[in-house]
């Protein structure tokens, strides 16, 4: 009963996204703003259109590429609490929390389905950032690509649920998530280099786990990082542990 309670929680949620066309038209689209207006703006800032990152001169379209993949996680992670908050509201989760399912369980499905949708989109936006000429992953490193971006997905989602179960506001929710999204995402180097940064803000960066993912996603896409490859993952996956185990907590305690 648990698995299939976590099975059907997960479907729910990839029939919801994939049900809702304007939010699928609007993943597909959203690299296009970023890139179209902010990288091509931005790249006529540097010598030939390229940029200085991790000894290397690499496009600045591939550079920012890559955060802006690292963005739609992020984002798509944390606002998949949302779900929850609605459910709240129209007596769904209500309803699920009175089952015979252990809570467990239903945070689990809500993880999964929530990080399959983050990780749909980031493919997405990959798809869309391949048809603008950004670079894709070698097939030797597309399984370390995917494996980042589970584990951002999966830790984000944990955070936004975590959110989810104190809050009760839906139209609060967006507000408290990007008060705190915010900074996570403008400190992590996904628009600019860090190794050039000043001092100060490299070392708020060395806080966020944002910033080992996006060098992680730059290592497995581009092939350069600004830290080893094992400290990337292992840093990341160490807040991904924190945030399932915080997150679990806070969702077994929820009140309805």
């Amino acid at each position: 009963m648990e698995a299939q309670a976590i099975y059907t929680l997960w479907l729910r949620d990839i029939k919801w996204f994939v049900r809702d066309r304007v939010r699928v038209l609007v993943t597909f689209v959203q690299p296009f703003m970023w890139l179209g207006l902010i990288g091509f703006g931005m790249s006529g800032m540097f010598p030939g259109g390229k940029t200085n990152f991790a000894g290397m001169r690499i496009d600045f379209l591939d550079f920012m590429g890559t955060g802006i993949l690292g963005m739609t996680l992020l984002f798509s992670g944390t606002f998949a609490g949302i779900a929850v908050l609605w459910d709240k509201q129209f007596g769904f989760m209500k309803e699920i929390l009175v089952s015979p399912v252990s809570r467990l369980s239903v945070m689990i499905g809500k993880v999964l389905g929530g990080a399959t949708v983050a990780i749909l989109q980031g493919l997405l936006i990959l798809c869309a950032a391949a048809a603008m000429g950004v670079t894709l992953p070698e097939p030797t490193r597309i399984p370390l690509t995917i494996g980042f971006m589970i584990v951002i997905a999966v830790a984000f989602v944990s955070v936004g649920l975590a959110f989810a179960s104190r809050l009760s506001d839906p139209q609060a929710f967006p507000l408290v998530m990007n008060f705190f999204i915010m900074p996570l995402f403008f400190l992590s180097g996904a628009l600019f280099t860090l190794d050039t940064a000043p001092g100060w803000l490299q070392a708020l960066a060395y806080f966020n786990p944002m910033t080992y993912g996006i060098d992680g996603l730059r290592f497995a896409i581009l092939g350069g990082s600004l830290f080893p490859v094992w400290l990337d993952f292992g840093a990341l996956l160490a807040f991904a542990v924190v945030a399932v185990l915080l997150g679990g907590y806070l969702f077994r305690k929820m009140t309805i």
